[in-house]
């Protein structure tokens, strides 16, 4: 059984394996749940869904029991013949209880001109509304958002904060301890609630993200949209030269591959960088220079009024 904590108001649980484990049953029983709960509604045997869907009855014994593990295919199959979409299955809102699935069909059934007035009553407010005039420079690690951000806040008056250092004052102990002792998971957790608390307590202001953050997506959805984002880029050979620079010489101990992936990360992450308002490449540029640069470019947006 996991080992369970409590930390800065969330439930983590310790043991990353065991708790994978049990969202996958959870969600097994659930699809078994709501199959069953289909099938039942629309009053058919399983001998009969079995001839509908081709799956056999004791496969749909199993699947209903919650000890199936069914593949998607199979899944469409069954979802086909209940005329069910295979989402309302495993989807975490109970599409027969859940009020957001009846405002889509109450939605999809009204006229156009219901349809069109909905939408501008609950539809998103304007960028500039929802990101109000917070900037967040996101990059690799040596890209320069510290450095870069902090002098080009004084420059424009404003409130400069680094996302890592509110999760450590959210989490009550330096990044380093929180990912010894509650991993990617527990870190993650505690930067979604540092950065809500960020948009909650700054309508004006820069912030410099953690390289990581955009491999969360709900996450990152959340700081696109929450924020004027600013991609800093640099060469692969930039970031490591920065970073040791800094006297940090972790990225290079006892690993001769550290620069391939290094490039790799940059590869994998380009085209979710690229998701960025604006960006801007710090390669081969004076600290002096960039910082001019990042400040001529934030007054050209028009971000600050």
């Amino acid at each position: 059984m996991a080992e369970i904590a409590t930390f800065a108001g969330n439930v983590i649980k310790l043991d990353g394996d065991s708790e994978l484990e049990r969202r996958v049953s959870l969600l097994m029983s659930q699809v078994g749940d709501r199959v069953r709960k289909a099938r039942e509604t629309k009053g058919i045997s399983r001998r009969i869904l079995s001839e509908k869907s081709g799956v056999s009855p004791r496969y749909l014994a199993q699947l209903e029991a919650g000890e199936g593990n069914i593949s998607i295919g199979l899944l469409s199959r069954v979802a086909h013949a209940l005329d069910h979409k295979i989402e309302w299955f495993v989807s975490a809102e109970d599409p027969w209880s859940s009020q957001s699935t009846s405002v889509a069909e109450l939605y999809a059934a009204a006229d156009r001109n219901t349809q069109e007035l909905v939408l501008r009553v609950l539809g998103p407010k304007p960028d500039k509304a929802r990101k109000a005039e917070r900037i967040c420079l996101i990059g690799l690690r040596g890209a320069g958002k510290s450095t870069l951000g902090k002098l080009a806040a004084a420059q424009l008056d404003v409130p400069f904060l680094e996302l890592n250092k509110e999760i450590a004052l959210y989490g009550g102990m330096p990044i380093d301890e929180i990912l010894a002792l509650y991993g990617q998971e527990g870190y993650r957790k505690l930067e979604a609630g540092s950065l809500d608390r960020v948009v909650e307590n700054h309508d004006r202001m820069i912030l410099a993200a953690a390289g990581g953050i955009v491999a969360e997506p709900e996450t990152y959805k959340k700081l696109l949209s929450r924020f004027h984002t600013i991609w800093l880029k640099a060469s692969p050979n930039e970031h490591m030269d920065r970073v040791r620079a800094q006297g940090d010489e972790r990225p290079m101990a006892g690993n001769a591959d550290a620069m391939d992936q290094l490039r790799s990360i940059l590869t994998s992450r380009e085209a979710l960088y690229a998701k960025s308002d604006l960006q801007l490449d710090t390669s081969g540029v004076a600290v002096e220079t960039s910082v001019e640069q990042l400040v001529a470019l934030i007054k050209t947006s028009g971000i600050f009024d």
